[in-house]
């Protein structure tokens, strides 16, 4: 029964790349605020307060590769919670290119706020809210780096990034550049296989991607939480090849060069909300 709900859900929603919104068609920041009109997929309610920023994220490949708890539990804070499946604790890898993104009652300006992204993230719920612990995020944008190092205290780091179609295939090369970040490099190629859907609620996909939160702590010591609002994740079966993958390896963990998950998605529109406190983190 939840799968046929979630996918009648996909189906009215005009989520799918066939139903985008007429008006994001022209300008992609415009489809990003009407993804609100639909959030009964959601654990939890969208917060009542206006949001922050923005973004439609292109071409994301989401890679994952199932990590031994304990090499990966002395990476994180102690009072960060590390998400299990069935015993297995999971890092992804997630290149992808931002179309657009904006502050809220701003305009998306192409060529500035547009640029690709390369994220490391593992999985954390606290207060019965699943959501995302990046343990790095590489932009090929200095502005942006900036930007979200303040504003969010994610550890983002400047990188010089291509991200390309090419015969079907989105072909991707990141260096990190940023002085302050160690060495990391991502070269690869990806493709979607197969038609687009949500993730069936209860699948590893569904754990993996249906996350609408991340958690930071402030230099202060203080636990934050962003949440994040978007459809259901339009996603494609993928194939991922990467020649060069040393995105984990500054954390002393180097999954095999290929991923056992990967899912492809066209496109999603996201809003995301101002970090709040949750609790002193030695809490």
């Amino acid at each position: 029964m939840a799968q046929i709900v979630s996918r009648a859900l996909w189906a009215a929603s005009g989520a799918g790349e066939a139903l985008l919104r007429p008006a994001a068609r022209v300008a992609r920041a415009q489809g990003q605020g009407a993804v609100l009109r639909e959030s009964a997929h959601r654990p939890w309610p969208v917060p009542r307060e206006p949001w922050l920023m923005a973004q439609t994220w292109e071409d994301l490949l989401f890679a994952h590769w199932p990590i031994a708890p304990e090499s990966l539990r002395p990476l994180l804070p102690d009072a960060i919670p590390l998400d299990l499946r069935e015993g297995t604790a999971w890092v992804s890898v997630t290149p992808f290119r931002v179309g657009a993104l904006r502050l809220r009652g701003t305009l998306h300006l192409p060529g500035i706020t547009a640029f690709p992204e390369l994220n490391v993230r593992t999985y954390t719920t606290i207060d019965e809210k699943p959501g995302i612990w990046f343990m790095s995020l590489d932009a090929g944008s200095a502005l942006a780096v900036a930007g979200a190092r303040r504003t969010y205290r994610l550890p983002y780091f400047e990188a010089s990034m291509e991200a390309r179609e090419d015969g079907g295939w989105i072909h991707y090369r990141s260096r990190r550049v940023s002085a302050g970040g160690e060495p990391a490099e991502l070269v690869g190629r990806y493709r979607p296989t197969g038609p687009a859907g949500p993730p069936v609620p209860g699948s590893l996909e569904h754990w993996l991607t249906e996350r609408y939160c991340l958690y930071v702590i402030d230099e202060r010591g203080a636990l934050l939480r962003a949440d994040i609002h978007h459809p259901p994740w339009p996603l494609q079966p993928a194939e991922a090849h990467f020649d060069l993958n040393t995105m984990a390896e500054p954390y002393g963990i180097a999954p095999r060069a290929n991923p056992s998950m990967v899912q492809f998605a066209r496109r999603q529109d996201v809003v995301i909300w101002p970090l709040r406190r949750v609790r002193d983190a030695g809490v």
